[in-house]
Protein backbone atom coordinates (compact mmCIF):
# COMPACT_ATOMS: atom_id res chain seq x y z
CA UNK A 1 0.00 0.00 0.00
CA UNK A 2 2.25 2.60 -0.75
CA UNK A 3 1.03 6.45 0.14
CA UNK A 4 2.16 16.18 1.88
CA UNK A 5 1.20 19.43 4.47
CA UNK A 6 -1.94 22.01 3.41
CA UNK A 7 -1.14 25.42 2.56
CA UNK A 8 -1.88 28.13 5.12
CA UNK A 9 -5.27 28.88 5.38
CA UNK A 10 -5.29 32.98 5.08
CA UNK A 11 -5.46 34.58 8.49
CA UNK A 12 -8.82 36.57 9.00
CA UNK A 13 -8.49 39.78 9.48
CA UNK A 14 -10.12 41.55 12.94
CA UNK A 15 -8.62 45.23 12.12
CA UNK A 16 -11.56 47.82 11.29
CA UNK A 17 -12.02 48.89 8.05
CA UNK A 18 -11.78 52.78 8.77
CA UNK A 19 -9.96 54.75 11.58
CA UNK A 20 -11.94 57.61 13.88
CA UNK A 21 -10.00 60.75 13.40
CA UNK A 22 -10.14 63.28 16.56
CA UNK A 23 -11.99 66.92 14.72
CA UNK A 24 -13.52 69.92 16.11
CA UNK A 25 -17.17 70.34 14.99
CA UNK A 26 -19.36 73.29 14.76
CA UNK A 27 -22.40 73.08 16.82
CA UNK A 28 -24.84 72.12 13.52
CA UNK A 29 -21.99 69.40 12.37
CA UNK A 30 -22.20 67.75 15.59
CA UNK A 31 -26.11 66.77 14.95
CA UNK A 32 -25.34 65.50 11.48
CA UNK A 33 -21.89 63.42 13.07
CA UNK A 34 -24.61 62.29 15.71
CA UNK A 35 -27.08 60.57 12.86
CA UNK A 36 -24.58 59.49 10.69
CA UNK A 37 -22.61 57.68 13.31
CA UNK A 38 -26.44 56.18 14.97
CA UNK A 39 -26.60 55.34 11.46
CA UNK A 40 -22.95 53.57 11.41
CA UNK A 41 -24.00 51.58 14.54
CA UNK A 42 -27.39 50.20 13.02
CA UNK A 43 -25.76 49.09 9.99
CA UNK A 44 -25.98 45.47 9.12
CA UNK A 45 -22.21 45.11 10.03
CA UNK A 46 -22.87 45.80 13.35
CA UNK A 47 -25.23 42.94 13.84
CA UNK A 48 -24.44 39.47 15.28
CA UNK A 49 -23.20 37.07 13.05
CA UNK A 50 -25.94 34.99 11.47
CA UNK A 51 -27.25 33.45 8.53
CA UNK A 52 -30.20 33.89 6.95
CA UNK A 53 -31.62 33.49 3.56
CA UNK A 54 -31.61 36.47 1.26
CA UNK A 55 -33.18 36.75 -1.83
CA UNK A 56 -32.85 33.58 -3.41
CA UNK A 57 -33.84 34.93 -7.27
CA UNK A 58 -30.72 36.82 -7.67
CA UNK A 59 -30.23 37.03 -11.44
CA UNK A 60 -26.07 36.46 -10.38
CA UNK A 61 -26.39 33.32 -8.58
CA UNK A 62 -25.37 29.97 -10.49
CA UNK A 63 -28.04 27.85 -11.61
CA UNK A 64 -29.56 25.63 -8.84
CA UNK A 65 -28.23 28.02 -5.88
CA UNK A 66 -29.93 29.38 -3.16
CA UNK A 67 -28.67 32.52 -1.97
CA UNK A 68 -27.62 32.51 2.04
CA UNK A 69 -26.83 35.76 3.80
CA UNK A 70 -24.14 35.05 5.66
CA UNK A 71 -21.87 37.47 8.17
CA UNK A 72 -18.13 36.54 8.99
CA UNK A 73 -17.08 35.12 12.88
CA UNK A 74 -13.46 34.75 13.76
CA UNK A 75 -12.53 31.67 12.75
CA UNK A 76 -13.89 31.65 9.35
CA UNK A 77 -12.72 30.43 6.12
CA UNK A 78 -13.64 30.37 2.47
CA UNK A 79 -13.34 27.17 2.26
CA UNK A 80 -15.07 25.89 5.84
CA UNK A 81 -18.34 27.86 4.84
CA UNK A 82 -18.31 26.52 1.52
CA UNK A 83 -18.26 23.04 3.42
CA UNK A 84 -20.73 23.95 6.32
CA UNK A 85 -23.54 25.83 3.80
CA UNK A 86 -22.70 22.98 0.73
CA UNK A 87 -21.34 25.87 -1.68
CA UNK A 88 -18.69 25.62 -3.80
CA UNK A 89 -15.43 28.01 -2.69
CA UNK A 90 -14.65 29.69 -5.69
CA UNK A 91 -18.05 30.29 -6.13
CA UNK A 92 -18.57 31.98 -3.02
CA UNK A 93 -14.96 33.44 -3.90
CA UNK A 94 -16.20 35.11 -7.12
CA UNK A 95 -19.80 35.94 -5.81
CA UNK A 96 -18.51 38.21 -2.88
CA UNK A 97 -15.48 39.45 -4.96
CA UNK A 98 -12.68 38.40 -2.37
CA UNK A 99 -9.82 38.21 -4.40
CA UNK A 100 -7.62 34.99 -5.13
CA UNK A 101 -6.82 34.31 -1.48
CA UNK A 102 -10.19 34.08 -0.38
CA UNK A 103 -9.51 36.98 2.59
CA UNK A 104 -12.30 37.27 4.84
CA UNK A 105 -12.91 40.02 7.07
CA UNK A 106 -14.64 39.71 10.64
CA UNK A 107 -18.08 41.55 10.27
CA UNK A 108 -17.89 41.17 6.27
CA UNK A 109 -21.02 40.36 4.85
CA UNK A 110 -21.39 37.61 2.55
CA UNK A 111 -23.74 35.64 0.22
CA UNK A 112 -23.44 32.49 0.09
CA UNK A 113 -24.65 30.35 -3.18
CA UNK A 114 -26.33 27.00 -1.46
CA UNK A 115 -26.49 24.55 -3.60
CA UNK A 116 -29.84 23.63 -3.96
CA UNK A 117 -30.10 19.21 -3.15
CA UNK A 118 -33.01 18.82 -5.27
CA UNK A 119 -30.81 19.96 -8.49
CA UNK A 120 -28.03 17.79 -8.08
CA UNK A 121 -24.87 17.88 -6.65
CA UNK A 122 -21.59 20.24 -7.15
CA UNK A 123 -19.26 21.65 -4.66
CA UNK A 124 -17.26 20.56 -1.58
CA UNK A 125 -20.37 18.54 -0.52
CA UNK A 126 -22.88 16.73 -2.46
CA UNK A 127 -26.92 16.99 -1.22
CA UNK A 128 -26.27 14.00 0.71
CA UNK A 129 -23.29 15.65 2.69
CA UNK A 130 -20.77 13.59 1.06
CA UNK A 131 -17.33 15.41 0.83
CA UNK A 132 -16.39 16.06 -2.24
CA UNK A 133 -17.63 15.92 -6.16
CA UNK A 134 -20.33 13.69 -7.64
CA UNK A 135 -18.01 11.20 -9.62
CA UNK A 136 -19.20 10.66 -13.40
CA UNK A 137 -18.22 7.11 -12.90
CA UNK A 138 -20.78 5.47 -10.66
CA UNK A 139 -18.75 2.66 -9.42
CA UNK A 140 -16.34 5.01 -8.43
CA UNK A 141 -19.38 7.49 -6.99
CA UNK A 142 -20.49 4.67 -5.29
CA UNK A 143 -17.16 3.90 -3.38
CA UNK A 144 -16.75 7.87 -2.48
CA UNK A 145 -19.99 7.50 -0.91
CA UNK A 146 -19.32 4.52 1.57
CA UNK A 147 -15.80 6.04 2.12
CA UNK A 148 -17.48 9.30 3.36
CA UNK A 149 -19.95 7.71 5.18
CA UNK A 150 -17.41 5.29 6.66
CA UNK A 151 -15.52 8.47 8.06
CA UNK A 152 -18.17 10.09 9.93
CA UNK A 153 -19.83 7.29 11.72
CA UNK A 154 -15.93 6.33 13.28
CA UNK A 155 -14.80 10.26 13.67
CA UNK A 156 -12.41 10.53 10.91
CA UNK A 157 -12.20 13.50 8.39
CA UNK A 158 -13.71 12.19 5.33
CA UNK A 159 -11.57 14.31 2.92
CA UNK A 160 -8.85 12.33 4.40
CA UNK A 161 -10.41 8.97 4.04
CA UNK A 162 -11.66 10.01 0.59
CA UNK A 163 -8.09 11.04 -0.58
CA UNK A 164 -6.28 8.23 0.94
CA UNK A 165 -8.68 5.87 -0.92
CA UNK A 166 -8.15 7.55 -4.15
CA UNK A 167 -4.74 7.66 -3.79
CA UNK A 168 -4.91 3.76 -2.75
CA UNK A 169 -7.16 2.38 -5.93
CA UNK A 170 -8.79 5.41 -7.75
CA UNK A 171 -12.18 4.97 -5.82
CA UNK A 172 -11.90 1.47 -6.90
CA UNK A 173 -13.14 -1.83 -5.21
CA UNK A 174 -12.02 -4.40 -8.03
CA UNK A 175 -8.21 -3.68 -7.19
CA UNK A 176 -5.91 -6.27 -5.52
CA UNK A 177 -2.43 -5.95 -4.87
CA UNK A 178 0.47 -7.85 -5.25
CA UNK A 179 0.84 -8.11 -1.21
CA UNK A 180 -3.29 -9.08 -1.13
CA UNK A 181 -3.95 -5.32 -0.18
CA UNK A 182 -8.06 -5.70 -1.08
CA UNK A 183 -10.24 -3.19 -2.39
CA UNK A 184 -10.79 0.62 -2.30
CA UNK A 185 -8.86 1.22 0.80
CA UNK A 186 -6.78 -1.24 0.02
CA UNK A 187 -6.43 -3.12 3.36
CA UNK A 188 -4.36 -6.55 4.07
CA UNK A 189 -6.45 -9.25 5.47
CA UNK A 190 -4.46 -9.36 8.77
CA UNK A 191 -5.17 -5.37 9.00
CA UNK A 192 -8.96 -6.42 8.63
CA UNK A 193 -8.91 -8.65 11.19
CA UNK A 194 -7.26 -6.09 14.03
CA UNK A 195 -9.84 -3.68 12.70
CA UNK A 196 -13.04 -5.94 13.47
CA UNK A 197 -12.24 -5.91 17.30
CA UNK A 198 -12.83 -1.94 16.38
CA UNK A 199 -15.90 -2.24 14.46
CA UNK A 200 -17.31 -5.59 16.69
CA UNK A 201 -18.12 -7.83 13.98
CA UNK A 202 -16.72 -9.70 11.21
CA UNK A 203 -15.14 -7.60 8.30
CA UNK A 204 -15.44 -8.85 4.65
CA UNK A 205 -12.81 -6.90 2.62
CA UNK A 206 -14.47 -7.59 -0.94
CA UNK A 207 -17.81 -6.16 0.24
CA UNK A 208 -17.64 -2.17 -0.22
CA UNK A 209 -19.18 -1.12 3.17
CA UNK A 210 -16.64 -3.61 5.13
CA UNK A 211 -14.43 -2.39 3.37
CA UNK A 212 -14.79 1.24 4.22
CA UNK A 213 -15.00 0.28 7.28
CA UNK A 214 -11.73 -1.29 7.90
CA UNK A 215 -9.67 1.38 6.25
CA UNK A 216 -11.43 4.33 8.03
CA UNK A 217 -11.09 2.58 11.62
CA UNK A 218 -7.21 2.23 10.66
CA UNK A 219 -6.59 5.75 10.27
CA UNK A 220 -9.26 6.16 13.20
CA UNK A 221 -6.49 4.00 14.94
CA UNK A 222 -3.02 5.67 13.96
CA UNK A 223 -4.27 9.42 15.09
CA UNK A 224 -4.57 8.03 18.55
CA UNK A 225 -1.40 6.45 17.67
CA UNK A 226 0.36 9.47 15.94
CA UNK A 227 0.36 13.23 16.78
CA UNK A 228 0.40 14.86 13.16
CA UNK A 229 -1.25 13.81 10.17
CA UNK A 230 1.10 13.42 7.93
CA UNK A 231 2.63 10.65 10.18
CA UNK A 232 -0.84 9.16 10.50
CA UNK A 233 -1.10 8.85 6.66
CA UNK A 234 2.91 8.08 6.60
CA UNK A 235 1.83 4.75 8.99
CA UNK A 236 -1.17 3.82 6.86
CA UNK A 237 1.25 3.10 3.63
CA UNK A 238 4.35 2.11 5.74
CA UNK A 239 3.37 0.23 9.22
CA UNK A 240 2.88 2.27 11.85
CA UNK A 241 5.90 0.40 13.39
CA UNK A 242 7.94 1.06 10.53
CA UNK A 243 7.32 4.65 10.70
CA UNK A 244 8.38 4.58 14.46
CA UNK A 245 11.68 2.75 13.86
CA UNK A 246 12.69 4.18 10.47
CA UNK A 247 10.80 7.38 10.55
CA UNK A 248 9.60 8.25 6.84
CA UNK A 249 10.77 6.52 3.76
CA UNK A 250 11.55 8.68 0.36
CA UNK A 251 8.64 7.02 -1.13
CA UNK A 252 6.16 7.25 1.96
CA UNK A 253 6.86 10.91 1.68
CA UNK A 254 6.27 11.27 -1.53
CA UNK A 255 2.74 9.20 -0.88
CA UNK A 256 2.34 11.58 1.79
CA UNK A 257 2.82 14.83 -0.38
CA UNK A 258 0.43 13.09 -2.96
CA UNK A 259 -2.59 12.37 -0.54
CA UNK A 260 -2.35 16.08 1.00
CA UNK A 261 -2.48 17.33 -2.75
CA UNK A 262 -5.53 15.18 -3.41
CA UNK A 263 -7.18 16.15 0.24
CA UNK A 264 -6.88 19.76 -0.45
CA UNK A 265 -8.86 19.37 -4.18
CA UNK A 266 -11.14 17.62 -2.29
CA UNK A 267 -11.68 20.19 0.23
CA UNK A 268 -11.79 23.18 -2.48
CA UNK A 269 -14.56 21.34 -3.79
CA UNK A 270 -12.54 19.96 -7.22
CA UNK A 271 -11.92 16.76 -8.57
CA UNK A 272 -9.52 13.92 -7.21
CA UNK A 273 -7.54 14.58 -10.07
Amino acid sequence: MPRATPAPTPAISTAPSTALTSVRLRPAAVLVAAAALAATLASPLAAPARADHADGARTDLPAGRTAVSYVVRPGDTATGLAVRFHAWTDELVALNHLGRDGRLTVGQRLVVPVVDARRGTTGSEDARGAPGRRHPDPGRERVRRAVADAARRHGVDPHLALAVAWQESGWQMDVVSDAHAVGAMQVLPSTARWMEGYAGRPLRLHRLRDNAAAGTLLLRVLARETDRRRHVVAAYYQGLGAVRAHGLYAETRTYVRNVEAIRRRLEEGRPPA
